[in-house]
């Protein structure tokens, strides 16, 4: 008996080994013959993309060069469809979807740029590092020991629709770019994102489907031995009951992990939802005329509340509604103007928007 379960493994081993090596030539060859072209899509509006080919120029003028790919699903028109299929496409997005920070670091790590930027990713962004996509410039010379880069971080959740969009087709490869708000024409830009697309992804699933016939052999041959040698009614008596105290353990786990999963998904939510208090300030320090000072902020959920002095309090309300960051702008008490003061003395509230694909 020894000696047969012996046999039926070392079978099992070399049949594995097997699998494997047959998926890694396969996976080879469709990296060496398959065409390499690289698609670029430039965003230029709302959901709007212009499609450029390597190999050519395209015309912003042409209508079968554009692509437009609205709450994250892409139009039916086959003509991009086709010319992305099968290529590596390269996606550039408007600095506007980016937070831009520069980050001053010693010249000694330029190599470990990626570990460092990650790390840094939760002090200078409202998010993580996991729920973010992010790069970094060129870095530039402060001094003799310094640098500096500037990164750009975004939210995956503005970027997932387009990258799935995009995945979905049957691309090779997916990337997403920014430039810098101030870049010129020929400057390189931001990587933020990188992903595999379907073609990598089936050889993935080639591999997993063949080690699910081998784990499905393997319990076969394991079910067909215990038969021959599972008469006695002790050890199969002994064999139902651990298996009923496995399936227990699995349930009582499976409740835990259920818990668990509920409870994180809430917080993560509840993370993506709130208004960054980052995003705000930023936006109101572009937005508030020089000779407007703000004397009190506050932030009540989605709500915002600005109490201040200015020269013309009515314009500020179609200030802050164009911003693209609120909605809802009006004057919450009286606008008044003590004789102590020079200007207005303004009550403001706003509701703000939340981060979204289409922001």
């Amino acid at each position: 008996m020894r000696s047969l379960s012996t046999i039926f493994t070392a079978i099992s081993e070399v049949f594995s080994f097997w699998i494997d090596s047959v998926c890694d030539v396969a996976a080879s060859a469709l990296g060496q013959f398959a065409p390499r072209q690289t698609v670029r899509l430039i965003e230029k509006g709302h959901d709007e993309f212009i499609i450029q080919q390597s190999d050519r120029t395209s015309s912003s003028n042409n209508a079968s060069e554009r692509i437009r790919i609205p709450g994250g699903r892409i139009g039916h028109d086959p003509v991009p469809t086709a010319t992305l299929a099968g290529n590596h496409v390269e996606m550039i997005l408007q600095p506007d979807r980016f937070l831009f920070r520069p980050l001053e670091l010693p010249n000694r790590a330029a190599e470990f740029m990626p570990g460092i930027v990650r790390s840094q990713i939760d002090r200078i962004t409202p998010w993580n590092a996991a729920d973010s996509a992010f790069g970094w410039s060129t870095p530039v010379k402060a001094d003799a020991e310094r640098m500096v880069v500037t990164v750009a971080a975004t939210t995956l959740v503005l970027i997932k629709p387009y990258v799935q969009a995009i995945t979905d087709i049957g691309v090779r490869s997916i990337a997403v770019f920014t430039f810098l708000p101030e870049a010129t024409s020929d400057a390189k830009p931001i990587k933020v994102w990188e992903q595999k697309g379907q073609s990598a992804g089936e050889i993935g699933r080639t591999r997993r489907a063949l080690v699910i016939i081998l784990a499905v052999v393997g319990i076969a041959t394991g079910i067909a031995f215990a038969a021959d040698v599972g008469a006695n009614t002790f050890l199969t008596a002994q064999q139902d009951e651990l298996a009923r105290q496995i399936f227990g353990i699995r349930s009582a786990a499976n409740v835990a992990r259920g818990s668990i999963t509920t409870t994180q998904h809430a917080l993560e939510q509840r993370k993506h939802e709130a208004p960054s208090s980052v995003l705000v300030l930023e936006t109101l320090s572009k937005i508030l005329p020089d000779q407007t000072y703000v004397t009190e902020l506050r932030l009540e959920g989605n709500r915002l509340r600005l109490t201040g002095i200015t020269r013309d309090a009515p314009s500020l309300i179609g200030l802050i509604e164009r911003s693209g960051r609120f909605t809802r702008a009006s004057f919450f008490a009286p606008t008044t103007r003590p004789s102590s003061d020079t200007g207005d003395r303004f009550h403001i509230e706003a509701i703000i928007k939340t981060v979204g694909p289409s922001t």
